[in-house]
């Protein structure tokens, strides 16, 4: 199982999922990803089970990245405990995952399995995901780059004006 070696802090607050992901969106080492498309927690145990999931449909071929880490705790109170007596121990670790990260990248393997691979990885995972190649992700990123929001707002409010 992954989890950090040592942290600063045991016990660690919820936090948030609000927006997508603005760091870990592209992807930098492989041919394919899988990315995620909801917000959710990503455990220890289902990063492993996709890992083995994907290497075992490879076989000796290609090469697998998780581009996700568990660093984040979480507890849970033993079942019919009483409200109180201070926060629980820790049950596990997450990998806090937005829509948009890429969770995984493989390469060294044809489109063909590498799409069937990452099929069954998705399976063992609690979110929707998507199978994406880089020259797809890279083709998204320069249509949205091209045009920016700022710039077509402008334009829409100097063509009704004159009006």
């Amino acid at each position: 199982m992954l989890m950090p070696k040592r942290v600063k802090h045991r016990k660690m607050h919820r936090g948030r999922m609000k927006g997508k992901a603005t760091q870990g969106n592209r992807i930098s080492f492989g041919e394919f990803g899988i990315i995620a498309m909801e917000p959710s927690w990503i455990t220890s145990r289902q990063i492993e089970a996709s890992r083995i999931a994907m290497t075992r449909h490879i076989k000796r071929g290609g090469k697998v990245w998780i581009r996700i880490f568990p660093d984040k705790s979480y507890t849970k109170k033993p079942l019919e405990t009483r409200m109180g007596k201070g926060k629980a121990p820790v049950e596990g670790w997450v990998a806090v995952v937005k829509p948009g990260r890429v969770l995984f990248e493989m390469s060294g393997v044809s489109v063909e399995v590498a799409k069937e691979a990452m099929r069954l990885a998705i399976f063992k995972l609690p979110i929707k995901c998507k199978f994406v190649t880089k020259a797809d992700l890279e083709a998204l990123a320069v249509v949205h780059h091209d045009e920016p929001a700022e710039e077509t707002a402008a334009e829409e409010q100097t063509t009704s004006a004159p009006e």
